[in-house]
C-alpha cells in the first residue's frame, strides 16, 4: 500500500490493491491470512509491476484493469470514455421501474460514453429498442464493442447534442435517459488529478457561464423525439437542481421532480412531455 500512499487514502489504496491482485492474481481479499507464504508467481511479476507503475503515476485502475463494475456487470473502459459511476446505477433503476411499465419501449440514451447505460437497459429490459448516442469516437468505439449478448443490442450513432437532433424519429421513442457533462470548470480544483489528467474533459465539465448548456440540449432533443406521456431521466449537478428543474419547466415538460441520490444530495432531474 505504500507504492500508493502517495496518492490515496489507505483504505482505498488497500481496496485498489486487492482489486488488481485480485485481477491479475487471482488472490482474496483473505489469501494473506489463510495462505501466510504465498507468493506471487515469477511469470507475472513483471505485468505485476507494470501495473503498479501506471498506479503509481495516478492512473485510474479501471484503466490498468481495462474494465469497470456496473449494475453487477464489468464494462471495458479505457482513455477516451469516461468511467462509470454508482450513483448512475439509480439513474438505471428510475429508468428501468419506467420501463417496466411498457412492452417494447423505445429508449435514447444521451452522451453514452462506454454505453453502460444502454446496455444496462437492454439487458435488463429484453425487447427495449435502445440508440446511444455520443460525439466522441473513442468513447462509441468502447460502447460498441461491450462484451455483452443480447436479441436486440443497442444501436450507437455519433452526434454532438449541442447540435440540432436529426436522424433520429419525432414522436417515437418514450424514454430520454442521460447523464451528460455536469461538473463546473470552478470545480476542477476539487478534483484528484486520477481523474482530471485520465479521464476526458468533455464528458466531465460544463461551462460555469453557462452550466445548463448539456440540460438545454437534452430538454432540446426530448421535445423533439419523445413521445406524448414519454419521460426524461436525466443525472445532474448537486447545486443544480431548482434550475434544472425550472428549465424543464421552461421547455414545457410537465411533473418535473428532483431526486435525491444515496448520499441524499440532488442528483437526477426527471418529468414528462405533456400527453
Amino acid at each position: 500500500m505504500s507504492a500508493l500512499s502517495p496518492r490515496y487514502p489507505e483504505a482505498e489504496a488497500r481496496s485498489i490493491l486487492l482489486m488488481l491482485c485480485g485481477e491479475m492474481l487471482g488472490t482474496k481479499s483473505y489469501t494473506h491470512l489463510i495462505e501466510p507464504s504465498y507468493t506471487v508467481d515469477p511469470s507475472r511479476e513483471a505485468d505485476l509491476e507494470e501495473a503498479l507503475a501506471r498506479l503509481r503515476e495516478g492512473e485510474p485502475v479501471q484503466y490498468v484493469l481495462g474494465k469497470a463494475t456496473f449494475f453487477g456487470r464489468d464494462f471495458r473502459v479505457g482513455p477516451g470514455v469516461l468511467i462509470p459511476r454508482p450513483e448512475t446505477e439509480q439513474l438505471c433503476e428510475m429508468a428501468l421501474s419506467a420501463c417496466r411499465e411498457m412492452s417494447n419501449p423505445a429508449v435514447l440514451d444521451l452522451c453514452t460514453g462506454s454505453g453502460n447505460i444502454a446496455w444496462t437497459l437492454a439487458l435488463e429490459h429484453p425487447g427495449a429498442r435502445v440508440v446511444g448516442v455520443d460525439k466522441s469516437p473513442a468513447a462509441l468505439a468502447f460502447a460498441s464493442g461491450q462484451p455483452f449478448d443480447v436479441p436486440e443490442p443497442p444501436r450507437f450513432i455519433r452526434a454532438d447534442i449541442l447540435a440540432d437532433p436529426e436522424g433520429l424519429p419525432a414522436g417515437e421513442f418514450d424514454l430520454v435517459v442521460s447523464n451528460p457533462p455536469y461538473i463546473l470548470e470552478s470545480e476542477r480544483r476539487m478534483m484528484r488529478d486520477n481523474v482530471l489528467c485520465y479521464e476526458p474533459e468533455e464528458a466531465l465539465f460544463a461551462p460555469d457561464e453557462d452550466p445548463l448548456l448539456f440540460y438545454r440540449a437534452v430538454a432540446r432533443w426530448a421535445d423533439a423525439v419523445l413521445r406524448p406521456g414519454g419521460k426524461i431521466f436525466a443525472e445532474i449537478n448537486e447545486t443544480l437542481g431548482l434550475s434544472a428543474k425550472a428549465l424543464m419547466e421552461d421547455f414545457g415538460f410537465h411533473n418535473v421532480l428532483i431526486i435525491k441520490d444515496f448520499y441524499g444530495k440532488d442528483r437526477f432531474v426527471s418529468c414528462c412531455k405533456l400527453q
